[in-house]
């Protein structure tokens, strides 16, 4: 082999070794975007394989039980509806963990709306006009009816929001909505090399 074909073989190999080290890096951001996209537009298929439900469900269900005594701490010595309200919530930690182990909750906590431990609560339902939603048919030029339905919560404004690893196989994307405001953490696990899960959120309100 000549000095010149040593010369490009080297340069080769440096190449893919700084392509693959770029991309063993990035490869959580990668998949926290496909996560986004998939949940965004309620693609069951994308979702779950890019979810550890078993561990976010399991998650949750402490997550929530934490956050519900929280409340029921702060209010012992306030309002005693308050307390009966909090205790109900921690009756209804199941169904709550149900309805955000799923395409809709994934979004939701992906898009600043976490659960809040309340009684009755679920991820809000992806609105009829957002064209992203799995099954909405093209918009009409008929503008929609005025209907007297409450919206579900919504945040007021985009959450602030940070990401970086925590360890060779731990990634944390952190969501807050301004100062003062409670902050919560979407958790992905690294599963092989370059394949990640959301498997986890951490409620620190």
């Amino acid at each position: 082999m000549s000095r010149t074909s040593k010369s490009v073989l080297t340069a080769l190999i440096v190449v893919a070794v700084i392509a693959a080290l770029g991309m063993f890096y990035a490869s959580p951001y990668i998949a926290l975007d496909r996560i986004k996209r998939a949940a965004d537009a309620r693609d069951a298929a994308t979702v779950n394989a890019y979810v550890d439900f078993p561990l976010l469900r399991e998650s949750l269900k402490d997550q929530v039980g934490q956050l519900i005594t929280r409340k029921i701490d702060v209010q012992k010595s306030g309002n005693p509806l308050a307390l009966l309200g909090a205790m109900i919530g921690a009756a209804l930690i199941g169904p709550l963990v149900d309805s955000y182990a799923t395409p809709d909750g994934v979004a939701a906590i992906l898009n600043g709306m976490p659960p809040r431990g309340e009684p009755g609560e679920k991820p809000p339902a992806p609105s009829p006009s957002d064209p992203t939603a799995a099954g909405t048919p093209p918009a009409s030029s008929q503008p929609p009816p005025v209907t007297s339905t409450p919206a579900q919560p919504a945040p007021k404004q985009p959450p602030q929001t940070t990401a970086g690893y925590r360890s060779f196989d731990t990634f944390a994307v952190n969501y807050q909505h301004g100062a003062g405001d409670a902050r919560y953490s979407a958790i992905l696990k690294r599963y092989g090399l370059f394949s990640w899960k959301l498997a986890g959120i951490e409620l620190n309100g």
